[in-house]
């Protein structure tokens, strides 16, 4: 997703990192950060998101609320991307001094950005799972699935 976001950015000439961005606004919050403090709350803040999202997404597989298929993982991070717009649009809103940004195409990347997370977060779930079913017997991986 974060290299969908620099392609965009490379394409359209303008930074659309979500790290960068939150490290930019937690810097004009608080300027006595360093830039690698900026850096670091910026990635932290990104990944821990990310790892929110996917942990929505296997409860959502694991429950059987959703269909682990390509066509869900898609439908998925479209639904993402709309939170993510959601959520961002509120901050930029909320924040006291917002960056300069084409918002209008920093919301538009999102959306596709979350469809590319979530495909591969799908990827990464599955592979996991084929990893689990070589490793354990069914038994024991019904147990571990309930």
């Amino acid at each position: 997703m974060t290299l969908f976001s620099y392609l965009v950015s490379v394409a359209e000439n303008e930074n659309f990192s979500e790290p960068e961005r939150l490290g930019q606004l937690a810097g004009r919050l608080l300027p006595k950060l360093s830039q690698q403090q900026r850096w670091s709350l910026g990635w932290l803040g990104h990944y821990g998101v990310g790892m929110l999202f996917a942990l929505v997404y296997v409860h959502l597989w694991r429950s059987g609320k959703l269909k682990h298929d390509l066509l869900t993982r898609i439908w998925l991070g479209g639904v993402s991307g709309i939170i993510a717009v959601a959520v961002w649009k509120a901050t930029f809103k909320a924040h006291p001094r917002p960056p300069a940004l084409s918002y209008d195409k920093y919301y538009i990347q999102l959306v596709p950005a979350h469809m590319v997370f979530a495909l591969f977060a799908g990827l990464g779930y599955q592979m996991l799972n084929r990893n689990h079913h070589c490793i354990l017997n069914k038994s024991e991986y019904a147990k571990i699935n309930r």
